[in-house]
């Protein structure tokens, strides 16, 4: 290589390492044209700016409304599995994807502790229920896998009961992978620091004190048990129909991203033209008049 290659290779070196930051993602159906620029990212690699960030949670919940059409055009089923640390950023994260979605087509389930008598069922059997029809996505806010965390590490279940599931899981995924449903399952891994900022966070916070029970204080003082309970975990129910994607969470702005833009990818779709409407002109009003206001209950106009 010639001494001015060198030196073009130097510098185009040089400049990256100046620039500093993450590159930015290839786009998801996207024009070049609409593509964030390089320089929308922070000179810091370790938090992105604001505009990017804006610019791309509202790109990928654009292609995500596409998905959306498709599956229900397919009359595909889908499923996706959130766990992970308690404050991990996984009700942030459904918050994103759900914002522009149509909810009679895409809903979240989080069911509380089971009643006394679906303590006596089929352990997967109040969950089987809330599974998708042709068409619909289902996101798991927590699922089954309360039995290989919480109960297992908290003593809510037995030995026998654990061992259960840990033999039956992979064989009730498989079933579903065979039946049509795109299974996606991901954990959110985050650190014991980054935790423990965030439930002081919480507690200061008038909107988000429900958020801290005191099943999560609990945890804090479990996270060996719990970080062993889900090495376990995922090592008995990783299997190849369904495997498990780990989600960095600790910036949960690219935690939020990241995962969006990964389930874009695994679920396959088409960007399905929509339907054009024209809004037609109101009809007159004729002889009607509306009931005068003395008649009605208004709300005050406080602001």
């Amino acid at each position: 290589m010639s001494k001015d290659k060198k030196d073009k290779e130097k510098s185009k070196k040089k400049q990256k390492k100046e620039k500093g930051g993450a590159p930015v993602p290839s786009p998801v159906h996207q024009d070049e044209s609409e593509r964030p620029h390089e320089e929308d990212f922070q000179a810091s690699h370790e938090s992105l700016s604001k505009k990017f960030y804006e610019q791309e949670i509202f790109r990928l919940q654009v292609e995500l409304s596409k998905m959306q059409r498709w599956i229900k055009h397919r009359e595909m089923k889908v499923v996706l599995i959130f766990e992970g640390r308690d404050a991990a950023g996984k009700g942030g994260t459904i918050q994103r994807i759900m914002e522009g979605l149509n909810p009679r087509g895409c809903r979240v389930v989080a069911l509380s502790k089971p009643s006394d008598r679906e303590r006596t069922q089929w352990y997967f059997q109040r969950y089987v229920q809330h599974l998708p029809a042709a068409g619909e996505m289902v996101i798991l806010d927590r699922s089954w896998y309360n039995r290989a965390g919480v109960e297992r590490v908290m003593g809510f279940c037995s030995d026998e009961e654990y061992d259960e599931f840990m033999r039956s899981c992979p064989e009730f995924e498989r079933m579903l992978v065979r039946s049509g449903i795109i299974l996606l399952k991901y954990w959110f891994s985050v650190s014991d620091d980054e935790q423990e900022r965030r439930f002081q966070q919480r507690i200061n916070h008038p909107l988000k004190q429900w958020k801290l029970s005191p099943m999560d204080l609990e945890s804090r003082n479990r996270w060996i048990e719990y970080s062993k309970a889900k090495d376990v975990m995922l090592r008995h129910t990783n299997i190849p129909e369904a495997p498990w994607f780990t989600v960095e969470a600790n910036d949960k702005e690219r935690a939020r991203l990241n995962c969006l833009s990964h389930i874009l990818a695994k679920v396959p779709y088409e960007d399905l033209p929509l339907e054009v409407m024209d809004l037609p002109p109101r009809i007159p009003a004729g002889n009607y008049q509306r009931p005068p206001r003395s008649e009605q209950f208004y709300v005050p106009n406080l602001y």
